[in-house]
């Protein structure tokens, strides 16, 4: 498993042909770092390691800000607050933390399409 941040590092790197030991050394991590980022294994990092990031591939801003909301949206181990609000809420959150690994992608993407378009303006 992995993540969208995990993802999209591995695609940045096999994108320009380089090793997570070479990244890593370019960067000041250690490889293993890089590679439980890249398998899911660690969670959203921090802003400093995305600005090197950034810089180590000398992306362009636009890119650069797409990879920080990507990170931003990988963090494996999400908490729902629904203090406050209806108790359907809640039991939804619950039943989706509950069912989600066994959602097949097809329903995962219609999931989030139903969500997306629940949060655009009328």
């Amino acid at each position: 498993m992995t993540t969208p941040f995990g993802e999209a590092l591995r695609r940045l790197r096999d994108r320009k042909g380089v090793s997570q030991k070479e990244m890593a050394a370019a960067i000041g991590v250690s490889p293993a770092y890089l590679s439980a980022l890249e398998h899911g294994r660690r969670g959203r990092p921090n802003f400093d390691f995305l600005q090197r990031v950034a810089g180590y591939f000398n992306i362009i801003w636009d890119e650069a800000e797409e990879l920080f909301m990507v990170a931003d949206a990988s963090h494996p181990r999400v908490i729902v607050d629904t203090s406050g609000m209806p108790a359907e809420y809640t039991a939804l959150a619950n039943e989706l933390a509950l069912k989600i690994r066994h959602l097949s992608p097809d329903v995962v993407r219609e999931l989030r399409n139903l969500v997306e378009a629940a949060g655009k303006p009328a």
